[in-house]
């Protein structure tokens, strides 16, 4: 990854997003999720890379489009991987099947992608997950007491209890975590689904997010992980391995440490990382996609270690005839 293939990812999500957008409130989340990994499909084999899926839509038997160990790229096309470089690629083509599929904020499509074995190769299990920004990141452990890490936060942020806003998946396993984080103090947003988003905005200044908390995927963990290493804020996560299966997953993808506490480095470890996502519906960072008698509008977050850059971007795409034309502010 010597070249800036930023652009190139940009493009990928940029229409897998406008695909799914198309089925946003309709109440079908499979055909939301299939539209947006053929788009995505199509697009990646049009990069520039040897590119091979190392977090994608579950392996092989399981799922058609995007299974873990994919080959993507223009050399997967050309049946001549020499001429590209080898790139590691982690996708989820819709964060958040549920929200576009009832309309609801914060679906995403995202890509990650890094250098050759860049990327963990994460067993598709539950992740204890702290996800917090640049300068609460050295003062706080996942496995602290909650309110010890919320008043950690806090100082370092110059803020009390009070002002922190947590953002913790609705569910049944999180009633604990709820009933402290409020007894602490500290604010709470409840999410349907996202925790991916959820995790990107806690790491962005202004966000009005200071960390996520609880369980979640560990595969959207390593796409966290990607976006971290471009922000500077940092994941905290640990494996849920609790029945022999899951012992048996892990040691298939070779890992052995079912204890081990993982950070960003540790998720995402390449030495160039790229991440893009774009909006699909509203959200806090990104506005959905946009149509238009002529075109589409899409607002994207597009990041990269080398060089380090973290990019807003605002594409319309203007249809005319056959022609495509972007315009990207």
């Amino acid at each position: 990854m010597t070249s800036d293939l930023s652009l190139d990812f940009l493009r990928v999500v940029e229409q897998a997003a406008i695909a799914c957008a198309h089925t946003m409130g309709q109440g079908d989340r499979r055909n939301s999720d299939r539209v947006a990994v053929e788009a995505m499909r199509r697009d990646l084999d049009a990069v520039p890379i040897d590119g091979t899926v190392v977090i994608g839509e579950g392996e092989r038997d399981e799922a058609p489009m995007l299974f873990i160990g994919e080959k993507v790229g223009m050399a997967h096309r050309s049946g001549n991987p020499g001429a590209y470089p080898a790139v590691d690629i982690a996708v989820d083509p819709l964060e958040g099947t549920n929200l576009c599929a009832t309309g609801a904020a914060n679906a995403i499509a995202v890509l990650a992608a890094s250098t050759k074995g860049g990327l963990l190769h994460a067993p598709d299990l539950y992740m204890e997950k702290l996800v917090v920004g640049p300068t609460a990141k050295h003062v706080v452990d996942i496995d602290a007491p909650v309110k010890d890490n919320l008043e950690a936060m806090a100082k370092a942020l110059g803020r009390h209890v009070t002002d922190l806003v947590i953002i913790v998946l609705d569910r049944p396993r999180h009633e604990q975590l709820i009933a402290d984080i409020r007894a602490a103090g500290a604010r709470i947003r409840l999410i349907g689904d996202g925790d991916l988003s959820a995790g990107i905005a806690a790491a962005v200044v202004g966000s009005g997010v200071h960390a996520v908390m609880g369980t979640g995927g560990a595969p959207e963990g390593v796409l966290t992980a990607a976006a971290m290493r471009c922000l500077h804020g940092e994941i905290f996560a640990r494996l849920v391995v609790t029945r022999p299966e899951h012992e048996a997953r892990c040691r298939a993808m070779g890992i052995t440490d079912f204890n081990r506490v993982y950070r960003s480095g540790d998720l995402a470890s390449g030495e160039r990382v790229i991440f893009a996502a774009t909006g699909v519906t509203d959200g806090t960072l990104m506005k959905g996609v946009r149509f238009f008698g002529d075109g589409t509008r899409t607002a994207s977050l597009v990041m990269q270690t080398h060089p380090h850059q973290v990019r807003f971007i605002d594409s319309i795409h203007i249809t005319s005839g056959r022609e495509d034309v972007k315009l990207r502010f």
